[in-house]
C-alpha cells in the first residue's frame, strides 16, 4: 500500500493507523501547494480531487477522504481499531468519525486561510471552541471516544488537535480534552508517524 501525504495535514491520521495496524505501507509526500509529487510526477493523476490523505491498494485502487481510508485499514487487521461491521459500537464509531470530520475538521480550514478576514476567522474559533467543549464532556471518565479502546477515531481527533496548537487555541478549561491529547500523544505509534513526517 502507499500513503499519500503532507507534513501537518489530515494524511497523518491514516498514518497512525497504519502503524497501529501493523500493516507494511510505503509514503508518498505530496506538495499541495504545487499538487506533484517529490518524484516530480502530478498527484493529481493519483487523485483529482488534489487533497491528502489517499492511500493506493495493493490491487491499485486509490481511496480518498480520511475517515473511509482509516476504515478501510481497520478492516484489514480487525484488530481493534474499529468495532465489527453492523454493531451498535460501529454505528458510534461512525458518528464520530462524520462528526470530527463536519464539525471539526472543516471548521479548522478557514481558520488556515492567509486571505480570510480576522472577523471570519473569529467566528470560525468560536464554532470550533464550541465543539471541543463538547468532545471534552464526552471524554470525561474515558481513555477515548469510544470508552477503553483506542480506535481510529482516536488518531483522526488527535490530528485535528494538533492544530489548536499553532493556532494558539486556549484549552486550559477543557481538562479531559488535554489529558486525552496527551495520552494519544503518548503512544508509540503516534510518536513514530509524528517523527516520520518531521
Amino acid at each position: 500500500m502507499k500513503l499519500y501525504y503532507a507534513p501537518g495535514a489530515c494524511s497523518l491520521s491514516p498514518h497512525i493507523a497504519l502503524l497501529e495496524a501493523g500493516l507494511p505501507f510505503d509514503m508518498v509526500k505530496v506538495d499541495l501547494r504545487t499538487k506533484k509529487l517529490e518524484s516530480g510526477e502530478d498527484y493529481l493523476e493519483v487523485n483529482p480531487k488534489g487533497q491528502v490523505p489517499a492511500l493506493q491498494l495493493d490491487s491499485g485502487e486509490v481511496i480518498t477522504e480520511g475517515p473511509v481510508i482509516v476504515q478501510v485499514i481497520a478492516d484489514k487487521v480487525g484488530n481493534g481499531l474499529a468495532p465489527a461491521r453492523d454493531s451498535a459500537e460501529r454505528y458510534r464509531l461512525l458518528e464520530w468519525l462524520n462528526f470530527i470530520t463536519t464539525e471539526l475538521h472543516k471548521n479548522f480550514g478557514p481558520l488556515f486561510s492567509p486571505v480570510l478576514a480576522d472577523d471570519a476567522k473569529s467566528f470560525f474559533r468560536d464554532r470550533v471552541i464550541a465543539k471541543l467543549k463538547y468532545v471534552d464532556s464526552q471524554l470525561a471518565g474515558r481513555n477515548f471516544l469510544m470508552g477503553d479502546q483506542f480506535t481510529v477515531a482516536d488518531g483522526y481527533l488527535f490530528t485535528i488537535l494538533g492544530w489548536t496548537d499553532p493556532l494558539k487555541f486556549d484549552l486550559s478549561g477543557m481538562g479531559s480534552l488535554l489529558a486525552y491529547k496527551a495520552r494519544i500523544a503518548a503512544r508509540p505509534k503516534v510518536k513514530e508517524a509524528l517523527a516520520k513526517e518531521g
